[in-house]
This record gives structure tokens, sequence and C-alpha cells, in this order.
């Protein structure tokens, strides 16, 4: 039987190393721009365009005359719903009442006429994204905590019930570290900015590492007690080989959608869905080969500060 778990300080050397970059890609963007990401109009405050056109037009149409404006600093959004056809969401830095009349201007000599009473043109906030950030955070903090004391419950009869609840947060906090590191990154390569949206990937990555995570570890409790009498390092590597191929199936089919819509979507959208793409990439790793070969160390008293 392929033994997983046994290359485990390999396993955890590459974490270390690809986190630690990411952590350096953040402490060169918060001393270059003032902060560990390029933060968007969610976070600094802006002026949002909300426009319905009578005929359709393309992203770039609009990109290209905001840029007229000396503007690219822009987030553009196409929404959909009822009676929203050809409508659009333009964020951007902030713009005086004489300067959005002007871009409106150009906008219907320019792009197409817009519809009557379908206009509308807002200041925002940049205390919204602060409360978003803080709520989202809170919302991880409290999810890692539930799990915590979940696993404790539901893995009572097996041995040391807190090292499954601790690494399966570790899991998580990795996964999130990887995203954080890669946003910088692209931040730093690609322009790409900070958003409202990236909140919203950083709580499905949390998520989808959690799942994944609990899932092995479920079968590690139910191999535990059919076979008393087996190592535990192999129970756990047997336990690996038992679930992965449900774990690569089930990340796989959303990864490729991922990708089709990475290589055929439009540009405002793909930021999201590659700090997506990244983090259920990583979440799919982290289970296997950070969660488990982590519970495998620590019962095994290899690591120096959990010993005991």
């Amino acid at each position: 039987m392929f033994n997983l778990v046994q290359g485990r300080r390999k396993y955890f050397l590459f974490s270390v190393t690809l986190i630690g970059l990411g952590i350096l890609a953040m402490i060169y963007s918060l001393i270059t721009t003032g902060a560990v990401f390029p933060l968007g109009v969610d976070f600094l405050g802006g002026t949002r365009f909300e426009l319905q056109f009578s005929r359709p037009v393309t992203e770039a149409q609009i990109e290209e005359t905001f840029a007229q404006f000396d503007i690219t600093n822009i987030s553009v959004i196409a929404l959909r719903g009822e009676s929203l056809e050809n409508a659009w969401q333009i964020r951007t830095p902030f713009v005086t009442p004489e300067e959005s009349q002007a871009i409106l201007a150009a906008l219907e000599q320019d792009a197409a006429p817009l519809l009557p009473d379908t206009t509308s043109v807002q200041s925002v906030s940049p205390s919204v994204g602060g409360e978003v950030t803080r709520a989202a955070f809170i919302a991880i903090l409290v999810a890692a905590v539930v799990v915590l004391v979940y696993i404790m419950i539901a893995f009572r009869q097996v041995p040391k019930p807190f090292r499954y609840g601790a690494s399966a947060v570790a899991a998580m906090i990795h996964d999130l570290f990887v995203i954080f590191g890669f946003a910088a990154v692209m931040g730093m390569l690609r322009g790409w900015e900070v958003d409202a949206l990236f909140l919203t990937a950083v709580l499905t990555v949390a998520g989808f590492s959690l799942q994944d995570t609990i899932v092995v570890f479920d079968r590690i409790r139910e191999n535990i007690a059919k076979r008393p009498l087996e190592k535990y390092e192999t129970v756990v590597n047997r336990s690996i080989l038992e679930t992965i191929h449900r774990s690569l199936a089930t990340q796989l089919n959303a990864m490729f959608v991922m990708v089709a819509i990475l290589l055929f979507g439009g540009a405002s959208i793909k930021p999201f869905i590659a700090v997506l793409f990244v983090g259920m990439l990583s979440g799919t790793y982290s289970s296997i080969f950070t969660a488990v070969p982590l519970l495998v160390s620590w019962e095994k008293n290899e690591i120096p500060l959990l010993r005991g």
C-alpha cells in the first residue's frame, strides 16, 4: 500500500515555503502601497454608477469611455435580473457630480443611449467595506470554534479528539494564507484589487477546506474502530487512499467550471474566480497533505511545541 503520510516533512516544508512567499509578498505590498493587498473601491470609497443602456454594450466600451477621463481603476459588473437587460454597475474612485454628468454624456455618445429613469450615481463609503471585512473574519473565527467543538463531540470515542479539530482548523488557516498571498502577488503582477467578492471567496474557501478535511477524518475514525490492532499511521494512510478519489472528483468538477470561466468569462469576475480556484486547489492539498500529516506528527510527538 502506497504510504502518503511517510513524506509529511516534505509536505510541511512545501507549505511553509508557499505561505512564506505569500507573506513576503504581503509585506512588500504593505511597504509600497500601505496595504497588504491593493484595495478596491469597496474599501477605499468612491462613486457607484448603475446604468441601463438601450442596446448591448461591452465591458471594453465602458472602460474606454472612463479612460478618457483618466479613470482606469474601475470595477465593471453586468447586472442580471428581471428588467435588467444591458444593465451595468461601475465602481470608480470618487468623482464630482459635474464629472459624473460628463461621463454619462460620453457613455451615451460612445457606447449607447441610456434608458430614461434607470441611471443612478451614488457615493460609496469605505466604512461599508470595513464592516463587511470584520463580519467576514468574525464568521471565520466562529466557524473555526464551531468546527473544533463539533469534531471534539463527534470524535469523542477517538483518543484525543481535540487534535482532530485543531488539525482541521490549521488546514483552513493554511488555505486562507495561500489565497492572501495569491491576492498580494496578483495585485503586484496584474493590478488586481481586493473587493467585496474577495471576502466571498475567503468564506467559500474556508467552508470547502473544513468540509474536505472532515471527510478524511471521519474515515480515519471509522477505520480506527474497525482495525484496532493496526498501527495508527497505517490506519491514517488507508483512510486517505479510501477517500482521495471522492475529494478529487468533487473538487475537479468545480475546478473545470472555474477554468472555463477564467478562459471565457468577463474580466471583472476573473479575480474572484481565480482566488476561488487557488483556494479550492489549496483546500484539496491541505486536507490530505497538511491536516492528516499534522495529525500523525502530533500523535507521534514529532512537533516540539505540541508534545505531551
